[in-house]
């Protein structure tokens, strides 16, 4: 009998029995079993997981990450303006379709499968879903390159945005890294460097292996107050962190301790991709000047070019980072639309928001603080 696409559950899938590749560490179905298993992504906070797959003889050929949404937290792709304008018409744009890792903006292959022939079955089942359950929308965030074309053949339409990348050109060491850099900003840097230390603070740095549950306890305390500043509850919960910890040697967890006077204060988390740094949480339980700096993105630079990791993904957005040696790079969304109507709207919007993000790179491109002997 010829298998067919169907709703899976991902918590009961034999890690040893997928047949494609799970190079993206936060794709690996362990990683998405630890988010809901955890309730950090579950129905409660707006994540009703829908994923999509095909077996046969119990091995799993081919998966879509998917969610029914009934908000658009935690996405970092923002269509708070899409979902006024089509409240306004008295049509619900939620719930709606939602291919992501839930909290976690950074690029992967979204649509899991060995064959362009697996693929474009997922896509096909997920379009009838929408039609089934008369959903408005699809939209699968932060899409590879690979899979750009077969979906602007299903009719997605492509969305612009940007984040900042930093790209390791073989330095030495640190001070080789701010050789790029005019001398204000070289001195700048530096300076904000020295400020941290002056305050007695000192940094300890935890590989997968090293990370103990009391780091994770320390860790988390630091998380949920960046949270808790801005009147808001942490994403993700303690017992996520415990199920990562179970499995560290997938994951691959990196964290970046602020020491002052012995205690802990502040930390950064990072998880180490192939030939990429990923840096994702943090928090701290003082203000300290540039302290964030330090913790989020010169430690993780620093790591970087002591292990000959290519480049450092520290999140979305956030232009300040052009001024630390983070270089704009585009970044994609595809949407779909069940109905014409607001498909045309959507597609207006998006091209003339492209081209404003390609106006605004290229100004990223010409005021930067880097020396006129290095270029972007």
């Amino acid at each position: 009998m010829k298998s067919k696409i169907k709703r899976i559950d991902i918590n009961s899938i034999n890690a040893s029995k997928v047949s494609f590749e799970q190079t993206n560490v936060f794709e690996n179905l362990k990683f998405l079993s630890a988010l809901e298993e955890s309730n950090s992504a579950s129905k409660n906070s707006g994540w009703e997981s829908h994923h999509l797959g095909k077996f046969n003889h119990g091995e799993l050929l081919s998966f879509l990450p998917l969610y029914k949404k009934f908000n658009s937290y935690g996405e970092f792709v923002f269509d708070y303006q899409w979902a006024n304008a089509l409240m306004g018409s008295n049509r619900s744009y939620y719930p709606k379709l939602l291919t992501a890792v839930p909290f976690t903006p950074c690029e992967g292959n979204r649509i899991l499968g060995r064959t362009e022939k697996d693929k474009i079955e997922l896509i096909d089942k997920a379009i009838a879903i929408l039609n089934e359950d008369n959903i408005e929308s699809w939209h699968i965030l932060f899409p590879k390159n690979n899979n750009h074309e077969i979906l602007k053949q299903k009719e997605f339409i492509e969305r612009h945005s940007y984040r900042f990348i930093w790209k390791n050109k073989g330095y030495d060491n640190f001070d080789d890294f701010l050789s790029i850099f005019t001398s204000r900003q070289r001195s700048t840097i530096k300076k904000e460097r020295k400020s941290v230390a002056r305050n007695n603070i000192s940094f300890i740095q935890k590989e997968w292996d090293q990370i103990t549950l009391e780091d994770w306890d320390f860790f988390y305390l630091f998380y949920q107050q960046t949270y808790y500043e801005r009147g808001q509850n942490p994403y993700l919960t303690r017992e996520f962190f415990s199920k990562i910890n179970t499995a560290n040697q997938i994951f691959k967890p990196i964290i970046f301790f602020a020491y002052q006077e012995n205690e802990p204060i502040a930390a950064s988390l990072c998880f180490k991709g192939k030939d990429i740094l990923y840096g994702r949480h943090w928090g701290a339980l003082k203000k300290v000047s540039n302290l964030h700096f330090e913790c989020c993105y010169y430690q993780g630079i620093d790591y970087c070019i002591k292990n000959n990791i290519a480049c450092f993904d520290p999140g979305v957005q956030g232009e300040h980072k052009i001024r630390r040696g983070f270089e704009p790079k585009l970044t994609y969304s595809f949407h779909y639309f069940l109905n014409k109507d607001f498909e045309e709207a959507v597609k207006k919007y998006c091209r003339s928001e492209r081209a404003q993000i390609k106006n605004y790179l290229e100004a990223c491109k010409r005021y930067t603080p880097f020396n006129i002997n290095y270029k972007i």
